[in-house]
């Protein structure tokens, strides 16, 4: 199916197929630096029009669809709102709160069924130092009409250059359990709260959930639930490339940050347990994919569609 792309420029890239807005990348800052200013994007919908992203919750003002974040940085957070402090639990720092610039696009690729940005961005600490230089890139593909789906791909490579390490954590590695939240966030809207998550490699039915998935590893992570409104489902595959999770290539170790219920949130988090640290002038990259489908999957439907494309 023939994708079109309309830049809005210094706002945002829309993406459309089959006359649906499938998702628009926002790279204009936000205007509250108190939700750490970052691209991000949203909508994200089905090739049948059904949002599957969330935007500013009341319970989350920071959360903004799919974004890159890193909860806690060196002593500064690039995820936005309150800083889980040990002891002291969230609170409102805002001279912590750091923020990601769009320096520009070296590549904005168009074919008929594949768009491709490449995109140049600065990590800047609140006081305004520069700290790490991101090289990212976002891939619309696989726009498949018999199976409802399309498939998005998102890479980061990331430079510290800051002249000292940059120790990279989440508010587990701080001292709250089982809240490793940090990395590639996505939010979902409020009718996927309650909905049903599942792996490659549960036990049992699709019904173990996110409780049971919470700070585990698998390949694949699979979130679908009903919508309000429309008599219909939508599902959200979350898959590592291979070498994400190679212990001889990955930087740190992933998990699953997931959850259903009060709020439907998936991170590929690279720092759940355990911190990691950069060293100056060094770099670490990741490659990830949400796959967008209409409908209810179930784990066999989500693997065979898996192994049908390439990284």
């Amino acid at each position: 199916m023939t994708i079109q792309v309309t830049h809005t420029h210094g706002e945002r890239i829309t993406v459309r197929s089959g006359g649906v807005e499938l998702l628009s990348y926002v790279y204009a800052p936000d205007p509250d630096a108190f939700e750490a200013r970052k691209p991000y994007i949203h909508p994200l919908r089905t090739l049948a029009g059904h949002g599957v992203s969330g935007y500013r919750p009341n319970d989350h003002r920071w959360h903004k669809g799919l974004q890159m974040s890193a909860s806690h940085l060196s002593g500064q957070n690039f995820w936005g709102g309150n800083c889980y402090v040990h002891g002291e639990g969230y609170l409102r720092l805002p001279e912590r709160i750091g923020s990601m610039r769009h320096d520009g696009f070296p590549a904005l690729d168009v074919e008929d069924d594949r768009f491709h940005l490449a995109e140049e961005l600065t990590w800047i600490e609140n006081g305004g130092r520069e700290w790490a230089r991101e090289q990212r890139g976002i891939t619309v593909h696989s726009v498949d009409e018999e199976a409802g789906s399309w498939a998005l791909d998102w890479t980061i490579r990331l430079t510290n250059t800051r002249g000292e390490p940059l120790h990279f954590g989440s508010p587990t590695t701080a001292g709250r359990e089982m809240a490793g939240y940090t990395g590639l966030q996505w939010r979902g809207p409020r009718d996927f709260s309650g909905g049903t998550v599942f792996g490659p490699d549960d036990d049992g039915d699709d019904t173990s959930g996110a409780v049971e998935l919470m700070g585990t590893q698998s390949p694949w992570l699979a979130f679908t639930a009903e919508h309000d409104d429309i008599d219909a489902y939508s599902t959200l595959v979350f898959a590592h490339a291979p070498e994400n999770l190679d212990d001889a290539s990955a930087i740190h170790d992933s998990h699953w940050f997931v959850r259903s219920e009060p709020i439907p949130t998936v991170a590929f988090s690279w720092a759940f347990f355990e911190e990691f640290e950069l060293a100056p002038g060094a770099s670490f990259a990741y490659r990830y994919r949400i796959v967008v489908a209409d409908g209810a999957w179930d784990r066999d439907q989500v693997a065979t569609h898996q192994k049908g494309l390439t990284w």
